[in-house]
């Protein structure tokens, strides 16, 4: 039966720093200097037979600090490297994603788009963001889509609309689905180009579910 984790993490870190000591398997010194005044201490401590113990203990007590740290060095370093991979591999999917695809703010600015939509609209990913998102289409459906983004302001979690480009070489169109960003921090919109107009080719718009 294993024993469940220590649930103080300090007490789990200098147990873990003793134990290495003990095995001789401490991590490699990264060099934490110590301080004057402690290592004159140390040296008085020791030349008196009455506090070489006390001398021992500030020795052992400086060795497990110092382990310590070194140990403390090594997990910031292993969540730095997951964040970095994490972030690698996050930024992989928002890049590669096979449909064009914007972050905005709430004033419908646009934060940063993707490949796709670069490709789409004919314009350098840089050159997307700061743009008004609207300004991307055609004038006629320009209000629809600032109708769906005042939708989300006022709380619909999700909608939708259809509307025509009005960049690139070749206008077409497009079906604009858009979600409040996590946290509060704008708009999601992923343009999903449609092959068949029907109808008399009019944009719609299509709510969906108002957020509590």
């Amino acid at each position: 039966m294993s024993l469940p984790a220590n649930p103080n993490p300090h007490l789990q870190l200098r147990l873990d720093a003793e134990g290495l000591l003990k095995k001789g398997a401490a991590p490699p010194t990264k060099g934490w200097p110590t301080g004057t005044n402690t290592l004159s201490l140390l040296y008085k401590l020791a030349s008196s037979p009455e506090s070489a113990d006390d001398a021992l203990k500030l020795l052992h007590e400086l060795q497990v600090h110092q382990v310590e740290l070194d140990l403390q060095h090594e997990q910031v370093e292993a969540t730095r490297r997951e964040i970095d991979e994490d972030f690698t591999h996050y930024k992989w999917l928002y890049d590669a994603a096979p449909v064009p695809y914007f972050s905005v703010d709430f004033a419908g600015n646009i934060l940063e788009g993707n490949l796709a939509a670069s490709e789409l609209f004919e314009l350098a990913v840089t050159d997307l963001s700061g743009r008004r998102v609207e300004s991307l289409l055609a004038p006629r459906d320009q209000p629809v889509l600032l109708e769906l983004l005042q939708e989300l302001r006022e709380g619909l979690s999700r909608a939708s609309c259809d509307v025509q480009s009005g960049k690139g070489s070749a206008t077409q169109r497009l079906r604009v689905v858009a979600s409040a960003a996590p946290g509060g921090a704008g708009f999601l919109l992923a343009l999903v180009p449609l092959t068949d107009r029907g109808g008399d080719g009019r944009v719609s718009l299509s709510l969906v579910g108002r957020s509590t």
